[in-house]
């Protein structure tokens, strides 16, 4: 179970990210954090897209990093 701290961050940095996601027809949505990994829903046209992956790792997971650096990988839950 993250802490709520890291809980706040990873929010914080999902929102930076979400106008992008936004403006390409998708969305995303937090499903949990379990020890030092997020686990997320890519929804609208980032699910079916064909570079989600780079967006999941160069986007989202590098921004969560940014706000929470305890967090080492983001996964996206289909």
């Amino acid at each position: 179970m993250a802490s709520t701290e890291t809980r706040s961050n990873v929010e914080k940095a999902l929102e930076e990210i979400r106008p992008f996601l936004v403006s390409d027809g998708g969305d995303i949505t937090l499903l949990s954090i379990e020890d030092d990994t997020v686990k997320v829903k890519l929804e609208g046209a980032c699910s079916g897209c064909s570079v989600n992956q780079m967006t999941l790792k160069n986007g989202v997971e590098a921004t969560i990093k940014k706000y929470a650096p305890e967090i080492k990988e983001v996964i996206n839950i289909e």
